[in-house]
């Protein structure tokens, strides 16, 4: 079963694949969001030709081969769109096969416990951000949340003074002993500080401290791990399978965090979950918004030995992630604290036509 075509459908932020084999099934997945735009252009420039008419079923081997002819082109972008092609890939094998992504791997379907994933800092005042955690706590059953501490590459600098040191105590308080919270610190700080700022997390109960140092200098997050007694999490931003062999050797962090659409899809996803396993350490992906990063995510949750507890799941509603709503039939929505891992053939989620419709397409074919 050859691929006989390639075809995205995208828009700034977001971008879609279909891959139709040349007996006419079809599978669908999705580039990073984020540029969609031109990762959706290197996608047909970079990773479409070395993929047209080859084997369908043989994932692994395309998204190996493809850095390697273009290995003139690491980083980013390439992984990025690298991603549109392993997971549309593994839709089509699961709806052949009548089986979800999450069975293909190992796992079942079923609701998976969740944490309320707060993208926010000088967008919101804290009186503001600590009432819709807490509302999201009776309405939804959330008993876990992550809220920004610092800010995002900040060089020590809090997003305004003394924001950090307020908004962690209010958080305990009105959420309660029994709330787990995380904090993310977007490569804030340094280790000195990263430190200070940890203790006080500690002291309130925070049990996740994300990307509190620079993410590319791994020692200065290695001393906070060493340091600290809660976890100092990380690694959504790296797409290097070589870095994150050294990270999980060296056990940078306490809990691995890979984007799925960053890193470059499901396959490239598990060699990190196997790197993981042999340190001892859960993953916990990144998966910050409603797109199909979030039902990635839940699949391979659901399948992983090393699972950590919970999903990241987007809170932010129209104002600040727009681009997020619209795009299936089916929305992707907490209840009591869960989300559903989508039990339908492949990702088991649907595309809504009218958000096509209104894309920019471009096809690569089999001559």
């Amino acid at each position: 079963m050859k691929i006989a075509k390639l075809e995205t459908f995208c828009n700034p932020a977001v971008g879609f694949v279909r891959v139709t084999t040349d007996e006419g099934q079809e599978g669908w997945g999705q580039v990073s969001t984020y540029n969609a735009d031109i990762t959706c252009q290197i996608f047909h420039r970079q990773v479409a030709r070395w993929a047209i008419g080859a084997d369908a079923f043989d994932i692994d081997a395309l998204v190996t081969l493809i850095p390697e002819r273009e290995h003139k082109f690491p980083g980013s972008y390439l992984m990025r769109a690298i991603t549109g092609l392993d997971t549309a890939l593994w839709d089509l094998r699961g709806k052949i096969e009548g089986k979800s992504v999450c069975e293909l791997l190992g796992g079942k379907p079923r609701p998976f416990p969740a944490y309320a994933s707060s993208m926010k800092r000088s967008e919101i005042t804290l009186d503001a951000e600590v009432e819709r955690m807490k509302r999201l706590q009776g309405e939804l059953g959330y008993k876990a949340f992550k809220f920004r501490v610092g800010s995002e590459c900040g060089r020590d600098r809090d997003e305004w003074p003394g924001r950090t040191e307020a908004i962690v105590p209010m958080m305990r308080k009105a959420l309660g002993d029994k709330a787990i919270l995380l904090v993310d610190g977007n490569s804030c700080y340094t280790p000195k500080k990263a430190i200070a700022v940890g203790r006080m997390l500690e002291q309130h109960g925070i049990v996740h401290f994300e990307e509190p140092c620079p993410y590319w200098e791994y020692d200065w997050t290695k001393e906070v791990t060493d340091t600290l007694s809660l976890d100092v999490t990380g690694g959504e931003q790296d797409c290097d399978l070589a870095l994150w062999k050294m990270a999980m050797e060296m056990r940078a962090v306490d809990v691995a965090q890979p984007d799925i659409c960053y890193l470059g899809g499901i396959c490239r996803t598990l060699k990190v979950v196997e790197m993981a396993k042999k340190a001892g350490l859960p993953i916990t992906p990144h998966a910050a918004n409603l797109s199909m990063v979030t039902i990635f995510t839940l699949h391979l949750l659901g399948a992983i030995e090393n699972a950590g507890p919970y999903l990241e799941f987007s809170i932010e509603e129209g104002d600040y992630y727009p681009w997020q709503y619209g795009l299936f039939k089916q929305d992707i929505v907490a209840k009591d604290g869960h989300v559903q891992i989508p039990a339908g053939p492949g990702w088991g989620i649907d595309i809504r036509p009218e958000w096509l419709e209104k894309s920019k397409y471009q096809i690569t074919r089999l001559e």
